[in-house]
């Protein structure tokens, strides 16, 4: 990794690279900012704060992914809400076999865009429309809106991952399609204002990432399916 390709100027954190889904937004934002500071000062203000928010909101910044064979990261910045044994979704028609579901939440404040967890190639995608329930219950990952995305990995695994809308989320975007061939940690996809992602890890995979840790999309990482690492435990500290 050539450290001269990484920005780690002021203009990084003040800024930030926004993703092109995010510049409409802004102008939209922007406008009406505009128009209230015509109508009354202090309703400017309030419009200015909001626009800066949308902005921030829709940034993109640059990620480094380590290149480790089998490597699983996180698709989402957040936190890991839950970690449970289930099947894959039945949607996607992946019979009874048992995964691991690592649940990723976005708060409004995350960055929203998405990144593929793994090396691979996207072999069924399904979109299920649904409800908008708070994307921290169980129950949210059948129920609510969501785009589900199955992958083989480049060792031959079957992974699935999942956009979950939530409470606030009302617009699921994503680019990946069945053919569709991804290194881990590209973007793929983003969710607006606010939601979920579930990765469904294969049997005998045990996650290294515990309830409650901070994710980092395409950088932290979740497990390595070539490792047979046990899964980990965490303490607050």
């Amino acid at each position: 990794l050539n450290m001269k390709n990484i920005d780690i100027s002021w203009r990084r954190y003040l800024l930030p690279n926004i993703n092109k889904e995010g510049w409409k937004f802004f102008g939209i934002f922007a406008a009406i900012t505009a128009l209230l500071a015509m109508i009354w000062t202090p309703l400017g203000v309030i419009g200015t704060v909001c626009t800066i928010w949308c902005y921030y909101f829709f940034r993109d910044p640059e990620r480094v992914t380590p290149e480790i064979k089998d490597v699983v990261v996180s698709p989402a910045d957040g936190t890991v809400q839950m970690i449970t044994k289930v099947k894959a979704p039945e949607e996607l028609e992946m019979g009874d076999a048992e995964f691991t579901r690592v649940s990723v939440f976005m708060s409004v404040f995350n960055v929203h865009v998405n990144r593929a967890p793994a090396e691979g190639t996207i072999t069924k995608a399904v979109y299920v429309p649904g409800k908008f329930l708070n994307a921290t219950l169980d129950k949210a990952s059948k129920d609510n809106e969501r785009q589900l995305l199955a992958m083989r990995t480049a060792s031959g695994k079957e992974i699935v991952f999942v956009q979950i809308a939530g409470l606030i989320a009302r617009r699921i975007l994503c680019f990946a399609e069945p053919g569709s061939n991804y290194q881990a940690g590209e973007r793929f996809g983003l969710i607006r204002f606010g939601s979920r992602l579930d990765v469904y890890l294969p049997e005998g995979v045990e996650p290294q990432v515990c309830v409650g840790q901070t994710m980092v999309a395409g950088e932290t990482v979740i497990a390595n399916m070539s490792s047979g690492a046990a899964a980990v435990e965490g303490v607050i500290r």
